[in-house]
């Protein structure tokens, strides 16, 4: 089943440099981790506009939960971890999942 890492980066000193960084270093090698099998990213906006969305929403998918600790554990891992530092101004907060469908009209909720 798909294992899910979902960065969320808070508001950058300067969006167009965290954009172009993310775009041309940190994707690069956040994509060289052994066993991600998905990617997705964008730009989050709030439903509510009392409420701040996300600046930033980064989705990574592994094969399982394991997967994801030995792409982690791994040099690629350890590089792209120690490089959000180098651009997230705003922060970024970190969570993760094993992703379960939900069909319409069948509820299978946990």
């Amino acid at each position: 089943m798909v294992h899910r890492l979902v960065v969320s980066y808070g508001q950058p000193t300067d969006p167009g440099a965290f954009d172009e960084y993310y775009r041309d270093t940190h994707a690069p090698l956040a994509m060289e981790m052994p066993g991600v099998i998905g990617f997705t990213v964008g730009h989050g906006k709030s439903l509510d506009p009392s409420q701040p969305a996300p600046y930033f929403v980064a989705e990574i998918d592994f094969e399982s939960e394991e997967a994801m600790g030995k792409a982690f554990a791994s040099p690629e891992g350890q590089s792209a971890a120690a490089d959000v530092a180098n651009f997230a101004t705003g922060g970024a907060t970190m969570a993760h999942f094993e992703v379960r469908e939900i069909k319409v009209g069948m509820p299978n909720l946990p």
